[in-house]
């Protein structure tokens, strides 16, 4: 896995934008893609091996994102930063938004920090990450072009010591367009364990993204999360990323409520092998 490479960064370096004007209705986030501890914060008081770990990012989404994103014609917008720096994907209430403790680590650094250190981190890279979101999506619906809103996850395979047996879960509130075809899809993949708000769920606070930008407007969202361990290397990252791509490249979100959308929907399912 990728190593934390510190740097010093300014607000317009910590968000990056792949393929701006691209013709698909999707635009894909990925809210943790780097472990980038700019280097006025140093490690944060941890080892620095701690930072490649998964509390650091979320290993092996962007290259999954990317590929996807490129063959699709899709938009990307990524943090550059860690989230142990700032969570991207938290409200600025929340109490994990510059997280004391991830897992069961803690984090020196994130230790009584004044309101300014705080708001300083906030305009370092959560307020530029979500202004470039919405200016996209803006702009999109300004020129009537079709928007729907998917971020990209990993996940630990083992957290606080509970084995998670998902190798992909998709992340829903009650707007259900995305997610019912998703899971739809995803069923039909021989040996894949399908998880439905699993391993997280909207309650856990972790819809943030989706919330201010797709749900605020109206527009069709789910959340992915694939296990860490079946993207670490490249083949994994392929392998997901050309799964996603198929499944996306035939993908219309579902309008229809009610009985036929739980049928579609457990909390978890295993697909025949």
């Amino acid at each position: 896995m990728e190593k934390a490479r510190p740097a010093s960064l300014a607000p317009s370096e910590t968000v990056r934008v792949t393929n701006p004007g691209g013709f698909s209705p999707f635009v894909f986030t990925c809210d943790h893609a780097s472990n980038v501890v700019p280097a006025e914060f140093g490690t944060l008081g941890l080892p620095a091996g701690e930072l490649s770990r998964h509390i650091a990012w979320d290993p092996g989404a962007l290259p999954v994102a990317c590929r996807m994103a490129e063959a699709l014609d899709a938009t990307l917008i990524e943090t550059r930063v860690s989230r142990l720096v700032i969570d991207c994907n938290r409200p600025l209430d929340a109490p994990d938004l510059v997280p004391p403790v991830s897992e069961t680590t803690a984090i020196p650094g994130n230790s009584g920090l004044s309101d300014r250190q705080r708001a300083a981190r906030v305009d370092l890279a959560w307020r530029p990450f979500h202004d470039t979101i919405a200016q996209i999506i803006d702009g999109r619906l300004a020129r009537g072009q079709e928007t729907r809103l998917v971020s990209v996850h990993s996940f630990t395979p083992v957290y606080m010591g509970k084995s998670r047996p998902w190798h992909i879960g998709i992340i829903h509130d009650d707007d259900r367009r995305l997610a019912t075809p998703l899971v739809v899809a995803l069923r039909r993949l021989a040996g894949v364990t399908v998880g439905v708000n699993e391993p997280y769920s909207p309650a856990d606070r972790v819809y943030f993204t989706l919330e201010r930008h797709a749900r605020s407007r109206g527009l069709a969202c789910a959340m992915i999360e694939i296990r860490n361990d079946e993207i670490s290397g490249e083949t994994g990252q392929r392998k997901w990323a050309d799964l996603l791509t198929g499944i996306f490249s035939n993908l219309e979100p579902e309008e229809a409520r009610g009985s036929r959308q739980s049928a579609a929907m457990g909390k978890s399912v295993q697909s025949a092998s």
